[in-house]
C-alpha cells in the first residue's frame, strides 16, 4: 500500500495507479459506513425513496467492491516491503521498524479521533512480520500465504462446533462504554449526525475502536491480511511489476482465472451477505476466500495488462496522481466523511439512500485527482508522506521540487 512512498525516485508508475484505483474503491466501500447508512434499520432503510435502487446498489457492491480493494491494498504494502528490502534497507531493518511505529501512530490517532474503521494500525503490526518472511522460498511463501487466507475457515467452523467468541473481551468493554455515553440500538445509527460538538463524535469512537476490534477478530482480519501482504511480497521479490512484459501470459491467466472463479463466487457472496447469512459461518468465510481474494488479483492483471497495451493512456496519469500521496488521500477521505455526513459538519448522514452516498463518494475522489495533481506539479510529497519520512529518517527534508 504506502510503504514503498519512501523512495520517490525511480518509481513504478503501475503501483501509483493501482494504489489510486484501491483509493477509488475504499472510499465506494467506506462512505457508506460514514454516512451511516450501514447502520440504519431496515425499515429506514427500505422507506427510502431510492430503495429499489440501493437493493441493487447493494449487490453491486458485495460482487465488485466488498473486500476486493483493501485486498488490493494489502497486496501493494507487501509489494511496498518487498522494494525497502531491495533498496538500501536490505540489511538496515532499524529504519523499517522504525517506519512501521510510526505507522502505529498514525493509525492509533486515526482510529480514536477520526474514524473507527481505520485499516493503518493493523497494517502498521501485521508489517512487522514481514521481515520473518524475506528469506522465505517463493514457494513456502505462496503455500503460508493461501493459508493463511483459508485459515478463517478453520476458525470459523471451530466457532460454529465449540461455540467460543474471541471476541468477547472487544463486545463487553463496547457495551461499558455505550452505557456510559448513552449510545444505545436505537441511536447507534444517528448519534454522530445528532452530536453538535466533537466530544460527542469522541464519546461514540471510544465504543468504535473496540467494535473495529471486534470485526477483526470475528472477521479473522489478522490472517486474512498477512497472507495478502505475502502474496505482494512474492509479486515484488520477483518484480512482477517492474518487468510486467516478462509476465504478460501470467498476468493474463490470472485475470481469466481470477474473474471466470471469482465472479459467480462473488454474486452468491453477495446473495449470502444480504440474506442473513444462511450458508452459516463456515460457509460465508469459504466464499469470501474464493471469491474476494481471485477478483482482487485479476483487477490487478487487468491494470497491468491494460497498461501494456496502452502504453501511456492518460487516465493513469490521473489515477496516479492520488495513489502517490495515498496516505494523505485515505486519512482525508476520513476528514471528508466527518464533515460531509456528522452533525459537527454538514450533518447529511442517516438521511440518504446508498446511491447518493456512492456519487458523494465517487465526487470526493474525484476532488481528490484534482488537489493531488496540483500538489504534485510543485510538490515532491503529499503531506502526510512528507511528514512519515521525515520522522523515520529523523531529518528535515525538502518538500518543494
Amino acid at each position: 500500500m504506502i510503504a514503498s512512498d519512501s523512495f520517490n525516485r525511480n518509481r513504478y508508475r503501475i503501483l501509483d495507479v493501482l494504489r489510486g484505483i484501491a483509493l477509488l474503491g475504499i472510499c465506494l466501500a467506506n462512505f457508506p459506513e460514514f454516512s451511516l447508512y450501514t447502520f440504519q434499520r431496515e425499515e429506514v432503510a427500505e422507506a427510502m425513496p431510492t430503495a429499489n435502487i440501493d437493493r441493487i446498489i447493494k449487490y453491486l457492491q458485495y460482487i465488485f467492491i466488498d473486500g476486493k480493494f483493501y485486498s488490493l491494498f494489502s497486496i501493494l504494502f507487501g509489494i511496498g516491503f518487498s522494494v525497502m528490502m531491495s533498496k538500501s534497507l536490505r540489511n538496515n531493518l532499524t529504519v523499517f521498524y522504525r517506519r512501521m511505529v510510526i505507522l502505529v501512530l498514525i493509525g492509533f490517532l486515526h482510529l480514536m479521533f477520526v474514524w473507527s474503521g481505520d485499516i493503518l494500525l493493523l497494517y502498521a503490526l501485521l508489517g512487522m512480520l514481514l521481515p520473518l518472511f524475506r528469506n522465505v522460498s517463493d514457494k513456502k511463501l505462496l503455500i503460508v500465504a493461501a493459508s493463511l487466507i483459508f485459515f478463517p475457515v478453520v476458525m470459523d467452523a471451530l466457532k460454529s462446533v465449540y461455540r467460543f467468541d474471541l471476541a468477547a473481551p472487544a463486545i463487553r468493554t463496547t457495551e461499558y462504554f455505550n452505557r456510559k455515553n448513552g449510545i444505545t440500538d436505537e441511536n447507534f445509527g444517528v448519534w454522530l449526525v445528532n452530536g453538535e460538538s466533537y466530544s460527542d463524535v469522541l464519546k461514540f469512537l471510544v465504543s468504535g475502536a473496540f467494535i473495529r476490534i471486534r470485526e477483526f477478530v470475528d472477521g479473522n482480519r489478522v490472517f486474512k491480511v498477512l497472507g495478502l501482504f505475502l502474496i505482494g511480497l512474492y509479486i515484488g521479490r520477483n518484480r512482477i511489476y517492474a518487468e510486467l512484459k516478462n509476465h504478460k501470459t501470467l498476468l493474463k491467466k490470472i485475470r481469466l482465472y481470477g474473474f471466470a472463479a471469482g465472479l459467480p463466487v462473488s454474486v452468491f457472496y453477495a446473495w449470502d451477505s444480504l440474506n442473513g447469512n444462511p450458508l452459516g459461518l463456515t460457509g460465508h468465510a469459504f466464499v469470501y476466500a474464493i471469491s474476494v481474494v481471485p477478483v482482487s488479483l485479476a483487477y490487478i492483471s487487468s491494470v497491468c495488462l491494460w497498461h501494456l497495451k496502452n502504453k501511456n493512456p492518460k487516465i493513469f496519469d490521473i489515477l496516479a496522481a492520488p495513489g502517490r500521496m495515498a496516505l494523505t488521500n485515505y486519512i482525508a477521505q476520513s476528514v471528508f466523511g466527518m464533515i460531509i455526513f456528522y452533525g459537527t459538519g454538514f450533518g447529511l448522514g442517516a438521511a440518504m439512500g446508498l446511491v447518493h452516498v456512492e456519487l458523494i463518494a465517487a465526487g470526493v475522489f474525484l476532488f481528490q485527482i484534482l488537489y493531488s495533481y496540483v500538489w504534485l506539479r510543485y510538490l515532491q510529497f503529499g503531506p502526510l508522506e512528507w511528514i512519515w519520512r521525515m520522522l523515520t529518517y529523523g531529518k528535515l527534508l525538502k518538500l518543494t521540487r
